[in-house]
């Protein structure tokens, strides 16, 4: 496995603990359609939280958080609706967030941004 890919698997278990200790209940991982993929679907109280994971160990192609454009928001919010609609819960309200995590030097900076969407 390529490195670049071994550390976005270690990022998105890195969020799913931050998420699971902020109170978090994960629903699912890894979620796909013929439509795309949402890493990481979870419930916060009565809120569906559908969670992209990005993580860069630099930042020659941009921060990790500026690597999620205005289309990959655009094809989660479809998203977060193909999955609700193969659920029968319901949910308050629907939000997007982004967690980016970034390697320096060997130590791991995490970015939460709460409803980008």
């Amino acid at each position: 496995m390529a490195a670049k890919d071994e550390f976005g698997r270690h990022g998105e278990q890195v969020a799913v603990d931050y998420l699971l200790a902020q109170g978090m209940q994960i629903l699912d991982r890894n979620w796909r359609c013929p439509d795309g993929e949402i890493d990481v679907v979870a419930r916060e109280g009565r809120a569906l939280v559908v969670v992209e994971v990005k993580a860069r160990s630099g930042r020659t192609h941009g921060t990790a958080f500026e690597a999620v454009t205005e289309a990959k928001l655009g094809r989660l919010r479809r998203l977060s609706g193909r999955w609700l609609a193969a659920r029968s819960e319901r949910f308050d309200s629907i939000r997007i967030d982004v967690i980016a995590l970034e390697r320096f030097a060997g130590d791991i900076v995490l970015r939460h941004e709460r409803g980008v969407w």
